[in-house]
């Protein structure tokens, strides 16, 4: 078959945009359309917090599939560019990468980076209307579809300057075009938050609903309202709070909870960073080393026992948010922060704040040691203990499970799972995806102990696998009891790439060699998630490696050319994909772990344990079974 330059497709302007939107916006599922409303908006914080807006308000409108996002700003200028010789409104919401925040003189810090936001808006909209107040007159240009339907027009006088958009989204493009008026106001009042001073209104005009925020006290404020909305009881009155500015902006508010879980919620320019990032990590730091900091000085550290970074942050609740001139973002989606200098800067801002704030306040300070040191003595017991850790306080004595242990409602073990899941990321879109009533999900940082050979006392040191040992119920060596399992099935839930297959084999080494009595009541499954989806025509095929990939590509690919999308990882995933492909009872496919075969291959699989992850993995799974729902 010839090939040559014929064959190779440019896409110009906005077309890119349209083929493929998931780029641009993540995907498009809900997520991806509301994230044009996040664009918009960020583009009107960017006005506030550069000191040119004090207002915005969003509209969504009665049909509830269009929005209108304005402020109170200069205005998106109207003149011609120089040398493209198109009014400058015209290029921002037509041309890829255009726009005033390339020029550090125009915008000291900005949530967008790429120019494409309000492009990406106009190109995956059936209709946008921007308009624009500037020199005592308003003027307006509207588009469809990326393209401009009319040219830019004075439409009347008006005072004072602003912009304004209104879009309804293409249902060419998205499968649903209806907006979540909760979503919507929930990140609304986030950003009122955030931005002290600002004055945020959103108004739903299906249900008549209008509201109002301004917050004075910024994340003070929002700190606490997430304590209680999480319901967590407080450990000490006075809240942490810093301002800062070292280079770039840095706020934060802190708290310590009786919550067994640690909670971190933070921002770049105004932008929710869901995965973390450089300035999360500069934050636990400075953290960690101010409290040890403070123990060490007063000599609070009991005798024999010590303070872990866990231990410190147990039931934190953190807000943090950052300001930066350059933020460098993972994706346009903007969810990690990766800028390497981030770390150093939020960590010198918070850790000399806080430990003066502890000198300062000895009574906080003295509760919050004492909750530490509670927490370094549960992890100590669970240690030394071989059962699930039962943590007792003056306040109550039941059985505390893993905060980040997402449990299932039924209070039956009949048909009830727990999916051990690779990353917090994965975690949060399995949460999402599954059966609240009868799936719980159990998140691991990271690749847990190889157990091979290591003694018990040394496995339950490890904090991932005796969280896990928590979250079943029904202890580990001698004091095991299959009666006291929590769950029906344990499904082992990673990545379907060589670093998920590695994870899985460290699991199934821990449960066969600490845990086999579990395998040989055929309680332990491996979960097979799709790496590759693949859509020829208008059906769509799951792939769970290179060679099924391939299988379906010779079988159907004949129709029509095969577009191939290739998972990074579950966490990359829809919540609803989850969901169809891997969690879904009738659709999904597990494999049952058997011991009789592990027993019988006991020297094969410990040599394998010093070899290739991959290797050990698929040594393994040949020995499964295929578990069919009826069995299981």
């Amino acid at each position: 078959m010839a090939y040559s330059a014929k064959d190779i497709g440019v896409l110009e302007g906005l077309e890119p945009v349209r083929k493929r939107p998931g780029m641009y916006i993540g995907g498009v599922g809900s997520a991806g359309l509301h994230h044009l409303v996040w664009e918009l908006v960020d583009n009107a914080v960017d006005e506030a917090m550069n000191g040119h807006a004090t207002r915005i308000a969003v509209t969504l409108h009665a049909d509830g599939r269009s929005v209108s996002v304005t402020d109170d700003g200069r205005g998106i200028p109207i003149d011609l560019h120089p040398k493209h010789k198109k009014p400058a409104v015209e290029l921002v919401f037509t041309v890829l990468h255009s726009g005033a925040k390339f020029d550090a003189g125009s915008y000291k810090t900005s949530g967008g980076l790429h120019g494409v936001g309000a492009s990406v808006v106009n190109a995956l909209s059936t209709r946008l209307v921007v308009k624009v107040k500037r020199d005592g007159a308003e003027h307006a240009m509207e588009f469809a579809r990326g393209a401009p339907t009319t040219k830019l027009k004075k439409v009347g006088a008006a005072r004072g300057t602003g912009t304004s958009v209104w879009f309804t989204p293409d249902p060419e493009i998205f499968p649903r075009t209806e907006f979540s008026s909760e979503l919507i106001r929930e990140r609304l009042e986030i950003a009122s938050y955030l931005h002290r001073g600002l004055e945020v209104t959103f108004v739903d005009e299906a249900t008549g609903a209008r509201h109002h925020w301004k917050h004075a006290d910024g994340l003070r404020s929002f700190l606490d309202a997430i304590v209680a909305e999480r319901k967590a009881r407080v450990v000490h009155e006075a809240a942490f709070s810093l301002v800062k500015e070292n280079g770039s902006r840095i706020e934060a508010a802190l708290r310590w909870t009786e919550s067994t879980d640690e909670h971190v919620r933070s921002y770049v320019n105004g932008i929710p960073t869901g995965s973390g990032g450089t300035h999360e990590n500069g934050l636990r730091a400075g953290i960690v080393k101010a409290v040890r900091n403070y123990v060490e000085t007063h000599g609070l550290t009991p005798r024999g026992l010590t303070l872990t970074a866990e231990d410190v942050r147990e039931g934190m609740v953190t807000v943090l948010s950052t300001f930066l001139t350059e933020p460098q973002f993972q994706g346009q989606t903007k969810d990690r922060l990766n800028n390497p200098e981030a770390q150093a800067q939020v960590d010198a801002a918070v850790r000399p704040a806080l430990e003066q704030w502890l000198h300062q306040n000895r009574t906080a300070a003295e509760q919050i040691v004492a909750r530490i040191i509670l927490a370094a003595r549960a992890r100590e017991a669970s240690r030394a203990a071989s059962q699930a850790v039962v943590r007792k306080t003056a306040t109550s004595g039941r059985l505390t499970l893993p905060g980040k242990l997402s449990d299932c409602l039924a209070s039956d073990r009949a048909d009830t799972e727990l999916f051990i899941v690779e990353g917090d990321s994965a975690g949060g879109t399995a949460k999402q995806g599954r059966d609240r009533n009868r799936q719980a999900i159990l998140p691991l940082r990271g690749k847990v102990l190889n157990t091979e050979g290591v003694a018990l006392g040394k496995v339950l040191e490890n904090k991932e696998l005796a969280d896990l040992v928590t979250a079943l119920g029904c202890g580990v060596g001698k004091d095991f009891e299959l009666g006291r399992l929590r769950y029906q099935r344990i499904v082992l839930l990673a990545d379907a790439d060589s670093d998920g297959h590695h994870i899985t084999t460290l699991l199934l080494t821990f449960f066969y060699r600490h845990l086999p009595e579990l395998i040989r009541q055929g309680r332990v499954f491996v979960a097979v998630p799709p790496l590759y989806r693949v859509d020829i025509g208008k059906e769509t095929h799951w792939a769970a490696d290179d060679a099924a990939r391939d299988r379906i590509v010779a079988e159907h690919g004949g129709r029509s050319k095969p577009e191939i999308t290739r998972f990074k990882g579950l966490g990359e995933m829809m919540a609803k994909t989850l969901w169809e492909t891997t969690l879904d009872p009738r659709r999904r496919r597990l494999l049952a772990v058997t011991l009789p075969d592990a027993l019988a291959a006991d020297r094969a699989i410990a040599d394998l344990m010093g070899k290739d992850p991959g290797a050990r993995f698929h040594f393994i799974m040949e020995r499964a079974e295929e578990a069919r729902e009826i069995d299981v």
